[in-house]
């Protein structure tokens, strides 16, 4: 956990038990007076942890988080609401669903599966990535706009339409309070779609309606890298794909459906 900091260096900020408020750096890079919805995946995040934290102490953690985006988020107060939809004591599935006067915006599953020490069979065959100094620095803004994408630090190395690798990080917090690492990576995320465009979006809209991330294990602090394939189909339909890394190696894998609109 990390120390909290001032409400203008952060994404949300606490209006009550459940609530919260967006600051100017949520600002959507569709559109900059609606949310962009990385944030507020952290922020969901965040509160599965909050609760988790309330109810047990047994050291399960998080392994999949599954979100459904159901529809555009004004720049306004949402809340959070947390429950356990599968209980048990090595696996469990909690659903958080957030609102925004009343109306679900975002969906999110997660499962929660028991920790232990497997280190003497660890390994993967994920192709690692090269430390951020390697890549060069690269400001999003060229290609999207919105508060968000400018709180954002990137550092990239781009193949091509549609592929490349980059590493990202913001100085801005969730919240004032202290967020996990965890909870602060499922906050940029989202970002993956936007960062190696098959098609410039002024021409093409190509959103994801979800965006689904399994872990290894937990990250830890710092750049965040994805190795970023963005496919689109012949019929309408796309699928981002990453694999992801910390600053230590692989950490799991990211996948987001696209809704591809050309015109």
């Amino acid at each position: 956990m990390g120390h909290a900091v001032p409400v203008d260096q952060t994404y949300f900020r606490r209006t009550g038990p459940t609530t919260f408020a967006p600051t100017e750096h949520v600002g959507g890079a569709w559109r900059t007076d609606e949310q962009h919805i990385a944030p507020a995946m952290g922020l969901m995040a965040h509160a599965v942890e909050l609760d988790l934290d309330a109810r047990r102490s047994d050291g399960v953690r998080l392994s999949r988080l599954s979100y459904d985006i159901l529809g555009v988020l004004p720049l306004e107060e949402v809340e959070i609401e947390v429950r356990v939809v599968r209980p048990g004591r090595t696996v469990e599935l909690v659903e958080a669903v957030l609102t925004h006067a009343g109306r679900p915006g975002v969906l999110l599953r997660a499962w929660l599966l028991a920790g232990g020490d497997t280190g003497e069979v660890a390994g993967t065959d994920l192709p690692p990535m090269p430390d951020p100094e390697s890549f060069d620095e690269w400001d999003p803004t060229t290609v999207w706009p919105g508060g968000f994408i400018a709180s954002a630090s990137l550092r990239r190395d781009h193949h091509g339409p549609g592929r490349g690798r980059f590493w990202a990080r913001s100085a801005t917090q969730l919240l004032e309070e202290p967020a996990s690492a965890t909870a602060t990576a499922m906050g940029l995320l989202d970002i993956a779609n936007g960062m190696t465009v098959r098609a410039d979006p002024r021409e093409v809209a190509f959103p994801n309606v979800d965006l689904t991330a399994h872990l290894l294990r937990a990250p830890e602090p710092g750049w965040l890298g994805f190795d970023t394939t963005v496919s689109f189909g012949p019929g309408g339909l796309g699928v981002t794909s990453s694999v992801l890394h910390d600053e230590h190696g692989p950490i799991g894998t990211l996948s987001q459906s696209l809704t591809v609109r050309p015109g």
